[in-house]
């Protein structure tokens, strides 16, 4: 009996392995026809194409971060996200294509009005809701009218909404500004708790980029800097909306005696008190705004006013082909947005490598008569960053002017690769400067200690055996110090050679110190603000061009890419979308900080371990 029990225990084992295999087979069978049924319905249905209407609404339904350089996904994952309802884990809206689709509707004569919907973006900058400002005014120039509803605003989202004729929103809806702040988490009690030796090589007495680890609060000097830019940030928020809304900077309720005396006279109605305090035109609830807006447009049988939404009419006005003559003078915008890492990144992020490669592309290509570098990046990696200005100084070389052109961030490393360009525009509200360098390591020595691990061994110099298991030599610190001594050194050298300045000039507004857009011009660490416009503008005047055109040089996809990209894009717009807005708990915005902190120490990987990065510029 003993005997025969391995061998029925082995048949039955076999059997069930047979079974969940055949049935894991069908199953991915199941899920691969049917794609394919859904793609080859949608290549045959003429009749199932998006139409819009004849007298239309364009609602600009946003959901996710307002971005100017989406992060590369997998759009089989995309697809199976939209086909379970299930929503994207970081959602994101290129700014490019909200400007693209009001600029179309501009002109479609089937638009009629305008209707701002703000409620689904997480997070929008100022400097690049004043890019789409630009596209929204020449909207109304047209004759046309823009409205924004909303059940309530977030201070980012209210921004955007200011931008409309008139705002509506809920009765039980919610409007508070909150002003900017910059608040993190700090570690350092936690890491002696858990025995963890943190070595910290820094220059500069404002790059507090390490701060978390080395104390459990702000120091003064990080407090009095970030004081300094928020407050310039707010200044340019206030008087942005101050003027939209026709009434004066001193209306905002920073106090908060202030705001409960008014609240109280809303008898605790936080509508009310946006109404009472002019934040907002009308109170309306949703069939009250449908009904409004139907007056404008018309309705259906359902007694829905007639829209479309920003996803469809994107996609039912795209250019079929891109408009690019390869034969044409051009000016060539390159995008680095992103943390500054080492090596080869997909869109999002920034490579040395990869987006070297972008520049020499540029330089190599003759129709490029001039390039813009378009930085949004609180930096990352020193040798990547220097890999990159490498290629720009090349590109000058070559006689085609550079102009570096600074989005939401354009610091630490994010400066390094922008000072070698011949001209840098910022925004007035850009977070820049941070003019600094640290080196950052965790040794687990006592950690390993308390559960009886060591390391011990011999070795053939002072160096040999050096790693996360054992602490550092005082040799082994001073060589690190000196390292980052020596990178300040350059990255000042770097800064005062193409501006002008003198190294003393350089180091008295370094030290790591974050600047706005506004201090960073009136302290010549800027040329101009502007946009993007205004940069590629200056790079054509620059190349004496009157007649061009410009490109966009970012990653090529391959034929297959494209091929499943087109594939699940096109399946995708026969399921049905979801436009529910998942608001985040505090626990999860808790959990989500931690694992951002710590990929962010994951995720560096310069070869020496040597970072121009600034962490203060995140505002909450």
């Amino acid at each position: 009996m003993s005997d025969n029990q391995p061998g029925a225990f082995s048949r039955i084992s076999r059997s069930i392995f047979h079974l969940l295999n055949t049935t894991r087979k069908i199953i991915i069978n199941l899920i691969f026809f049917t794609i394919i049924l859904i793609f080859l319905v949608a290549l045959a249905s003429d009749e199932e194409q998006i139409k819009i209407p004849p007298s239309a609404a364009l609602v600009l339904d946003l959901h996710g971060d307002l971005v100017e350089q989406k992060v590369e996904v997998d759009p089989m994952e995309v697809f199976v996200n939209e086909a379970l309802d299930q929503p994207q884990e970081s959602p994101e809206v290129l700014v490019q294509d909200v400007i693209d689709v009001i600029e179309r509707a501009k002109n479609d004569n089937r638009i009629k009005l305008l209707v701002l919907k703000p409620q689904g973006i997480s997070s929008a900058s100022i400097t690049k809701v004043k890019m789409i400002a630009k596209a929204i005014e020449r909207f109304k120039s047209s004759g046309k009218r823009v409205i924004a509803i909303g059940d309530g605003y977030t201070q980012a989202q209210y921004y955007i909404a200011t931008l409309a004729d008139e705002i509506w929103l809920d009765p039980n809806g919610w409007l508070l500004l909150d002003g900017y702040g910059r608040y993190q988490l700090y570690f350092k009690s936690a890491l002696d708790k858990l025995a963890i030796s943190q070595h910290v090589f820094r220059v500069g007495t404002y790059k507090s980029a390490v701060e978390p680890y080395m104390r459990d609060d702000m120091s003064p000097e990080a407090k009095e800097a970030n004081q300094a830019w928020l407050n310039d940030l707010w200044t340019q928020y206030k008087t942005d909306v101050a003027a939209r809304r026709q009434f004066k900077v001193d209306n905002f309720d920073e106090s908060i005696t202030t705001l409960i005396d008014k609240l109280e006279k809303a008898d605790g109605k936080i509508a009310q008190y946006a109404l009472n305090n002019h934040w907002v035109d009308e109170l309306k609830n949703r069939h009250e705004m449908n009904s409004a807006i139907s007056e404008i447009v018309g309705s259906d049988e359902d007694d829905v006013y007639h829209a479309i939404g920003f996803r469809k009419y994107l996609k039912a006005t795209a250019p079929i082909v891109p408009l690019v003559n390869p034969n044409k003078d051009s000016v060539a915008v390159i995008v680095a947005k992103g943390v500054i890492l080492d090596g080869t990144r997909g869109p999002g992020s920034i490579g040395g490598d990869s987006t070297a490669s972008y520049l020499r592309q540029a330089r190599l290509d003759d129709s490029v008569k001039a390039v813009v570098l378009r930085v949004d990046s609180p930096g990352g990696s020193a040798f990547a960053s220097d890999v990159i200005r490498q290629e720009i100084e090349l590109i000058k070389e070559a006689g085609k002017p550079v102009v570096a052109s600074m989005g939401t961030y354009a610091a630490s490393g994010g400066y390094w690769i922008s000072a070698p360009a011949d001209k840098i525009i910022a925004s007035p509200t850009t977070i820049t400067g941070s003019i600094g360098i640290y080196g950052f390591l965790m040794t687990f020595e006592n950690t390993l200690e308390k559960v009886g691990i060591f390391t011990d061994g011999v070795g053939t110099t002072d160096l040999a055996g050096a790693g996360i298991t054992q602490g550092l030599s005082k040799g082994v610190s001073q060589i690190f110090q000196l390292s980052i001594e020596r990178g300040y050194q350059d990255f000042i050298e770097l800064v005062a050679n193409n501006r002008n300045m003198t190294l003393a000039q350089v180091d008295k507004i370094a030290q790591g110190r974050v600047w706005s857009g506004t201090q960073a011009h009136q302290l010549g660490l800027v040329d101009e603000l502007g946009d993007l416009d205004d940069a590629v503008s200056l790079a054509a005047d620059l190349a004496k061009l009157d007649d061009y055109q410009e490109i966009l040089i970012e990653k090529e996809l391959s034929p297959e890419d494209i091929f499943w990209k087109n594939f699940f894009s096109e399946t995708a717009q026969f399921l049905p979308v979801s436009n529910t807005v998942t608001t985040a708990t505090p626990l999860d915005s808790f959990i989500k900080t931690l694992k951002t902190e710590f990929k962010a120490i994951n995720e560096l990987n310069d070869p020496q371990g040597i970072y121009a990065k600034c962490l203060a510029c995140e505002i909450n």
